[in-house]
């Protein structure tokens, strides 16, 4: 298969329980689950199909032959019809009442919708996986102060775990944007050609109550609680755009914790997995790129960029429906959850394995921790007697004069020897050294990590405990 085409997200990315749910064997088992719902339905209404019947639909349900299908297709240039057939020549007494009254989107629709909920079902548990791990990094790491920046710039000081609460945080909220789409999620039902369930009127003698039955009746056989309200021909392809948003957001959040962490690797601070014998650059043996960070970042663009799709398809459908949805959807909704799959995977693989370095994160800290800590060496010399006034511009100079050694001369922060022999503190580098404390300056950092974690998060993981404990494999 080297001479063709192959997607990189099921080469390389995505792992085989996403790929399987958009393969076409799940496709074409569930049109054929649909088909036996569909003959169950209108038997239970009251048309004249027999249980032998439909137990020679479930008798073939799984082996499908696609040669036969794929035959058939070949000269009839239609999908549905192709396997409407092959599926009769298994079931000849049964042909005659496969996909009665049904048109393409009874088997199209309402298989997309069903195996998008089963795999944003899957794309929960990752989520969820992955909020266990942050979680428990922000709590290993609730005490260790860090210089916390804005703007890239040093500024006053969090802690290592707060921080992981942030990326925590974002998760949360699209974790009930997805539950908000997931509990929304509906079928099609039989809505027929143009979504008028005319042909159901005629099938069951102008009784509009059965056809209302029967979208009911055969949403709760493949275990939705109910069907869209109204329809064209096709569902509302808004609802694409609803789902892939969702995998937008997954993806906003986790590109920002991949910049977040290959920022921080270049400090030194912490580190992704670095395997035993991976190669971090073919030119620099010394490198540790960060490179699963970056595979995250570039997927990351890829799903957000695919929001597009589905609204350019749902903003342009005419009418009741029109065929220039098809070929979008076959690439930009399956597309988009084998990328977030490859992306929470990656999430999950380096959340694990991350790697702290407080000797490194302690020394940049106390770099600028002289300069933080002015206001708390001013009000000491202010209870040792000294002017407010006067110590706050004492302060400014000195510190411009400390900046200048560590940005023009590369030495080392000497703002408290400059105080220590200035005598206008009154303070001795004893007492000084008593003000460089890291944990007097990150606040309510460690309370802060305890409470959300205790209140938002662990709520969260204990509801879902069943899905937790996965293990990300990394392909490459």
């Amino acid at each position: 298969m080297n001479d063709r085409y192959q997607s990189p997200l099921s080469e390389r990315y995505a792992s085989k329980e996403m790929q399987y749910i958009f393969s076409p064997d799940k496709k074409f088992k569930t049109w054929r689950r649909l088909w036996i719902a569909l003959a169950e339905t209108e038997k239970e209404l009251g048309l004249p199909i027999t249980q032998e019947q439909i137990d020679e639909l479930k008798a073939h349900q799984d082996d499908i032959n696609y040669d036969v299908a794929k035959e058939r297709e070949r000269l009839v240039r239609h999908d549905v019809m192709s396997h409407v057939y092959a599926y009769g020549q298994q079931c000849p007494n049964a042909k005659g009442i496969i996909h009665l009254g049904a048109t393409s989107c009874y088997v199209g629709d309402n298989t997309d919708i069903i195996i998008m909920t089963e795999a944003l079902r899957l794309v929960r548990a990752k989520l969820l996986n992955v909020m266990a791990e942050l979680a428990a990094f922000a709590e290993k790491y609730k005490n260790q102060p860090t210089l916390a920046f804005t703007h890239f710039q040093p500024a006053q000081p969090t802690t290592v775990g707060k921080r992981a609460t942030l990326w925590l945080h974002d998760l949360c909220l699209d974790l009930e944007d997805l539950d908000h789409v997931l509990g929304s999620m509906k079928m099609l039902g039989s809505k027929g050609t143009t979504g008028t369930q005319a042909s159901f009127l005629e099938l069951f003698d102008g009784d509009h109550e059965k056809c209302r039955l029967a979208d009911q009746m055969i949403a709760r056989k493949m275990g939705f609680a109910e069907c869209y309200p109204v329809s064209g021909q096709t569902y509302s392809r808004k609802i694409d755009t609803r789902v892939v948003n969702v995998l937008a957001q997954i993806a906003q959040s986790a590109h920002k914790f991949s910049n977040d962490i290959r920022l921080l690797q270049h400090l030194k601070e912490v580190e992704e997995p670095f395997e035993k014998n991976q190669i971090g650059s073919s030119a620099m043996a010394y490198k540790r790129n960060p490179m699963r960070s970056e595979r995250i970042a570039s997927l990351s663009n890829y799903v957000m960029s695919d929001v597009m799709n589905p609204m350019l398809v749902a903003s342009t459908q005419w009418f009741e429906r029109t065929l220039d949805d098809s070929a979008n959807k076959r690439l930009s909704i399956p597309e988009g959850f084998l990328a977030v799959d490859g992306i929470l995977d990656l999430y999950l693989n380096v959340v694990d394995g991350l790697v702290v370095y407080p000797k490194v994160i302690e020394k940049h800290f106390l770099a600028e921790l002289p300069f933080m800590a002015t206001e708390n060496i001013m009000m000491d010399a202010v209870k040792a007697g000294g002017d407010r006034q006067e110590l706050h511009e004492r302060i400014r100079q000195l510190s411009m004069e400390a900046g200048r050694n560590v940005k023009e001369k590369g030495l080392d922060n000497n703002l408290l020897e400059l105080i220590a022999v200035d005598p206008a503190f009154g303070l001795t580098m004893e007492n000084l050294k008593k003000t460089m404390d890291p944990a007097l300056y990150v606040g309510r950092a460690p309370k802060q990590v305890e409470e959300f974690l205790a209140e938002v998060v662990k709520p969260i993981l204990e509801e879902n405990k069943d899905v937790l404990g996965m293990k990300a494999e990394i392909s490459v």
